[in-house]
């Protein structure tokens, strides 16, 4: 999920949380530790494009064979707009939770302000939701996850960035 892209790379820097890939790993692990206690689960349905990643590394840990799709966009270029379903889970999937989601598990990246969790929580409203990180405005819309960050929090997901210099926090020299 694209956050705040409204902001500058200056501002967004200062309240950078990087992840990398054995981070975000060992954070879909520890998520499916807990949803482990949960389940079992018929299907596993990604939010993509940010939820794709976390949902196979939880599928696959959980032992989920049917996996599915919601697709939402919400992002104009750099602009945040209106939410659109691009594509909701399928029939068959839907089927498996009995139309309101009952023993389907909804995964995410991030839940930022809970404007997409809302419109999946209104297609499934019995499906468990679970993210690896949650912000304050969101994560009332969450059942499980894993670490809360600040709302002003920009999360570097190590899909979206490559190897490069990073100047230390306090701004001095290296």
């Amino acid at each position: 999920m694209a956050e705040h892209p409204e902001l500058s790379a200056q501002e967004r820097a200062g309240k950078a949380f990087p992840v990398s890939w054995d981070q975000f790993h060992r954070d879909c692990r520890a998520l499916t530790w807990r949803l482990n206690e949960v389940g079992p689960f018929h299907a596993v349905i990604a939010i993509t494009r940010g939820g794709l990643v976390p949902a196979a590394i939880v599928a696959r840990e959980l032992g989920v064979r049917v996996i599915d799709t919601v697709c939402i966009t919400s992002y104009a270029h750099t602009t945040q707009g209106n939410l659109q379903v691009l594509k909701g889970v399928s029939a068959d999937t839907a089927s498996l939770g009995g139309g309101t989601g009952k023993g389907l598990l909804i995964v995410d990246d991030l839940v930022d302000t809970g404007r997409t969790a809302r419109v999946v929580r209104d297609m499934l409203p019995e499906a468990h939701f679970a993210t690896v990180y949650a912000k304050p405005q969101g994560r009332p819309l969450v059942d499980t996850f894993i670490t809360e960050v600040s709302q002003d929090t920009w999360i570097f997901f190590p899909w979206d960035t490559a190897l490069s210099f990073q100047p230390p926090i306090s701004g001095g020299p290296a």
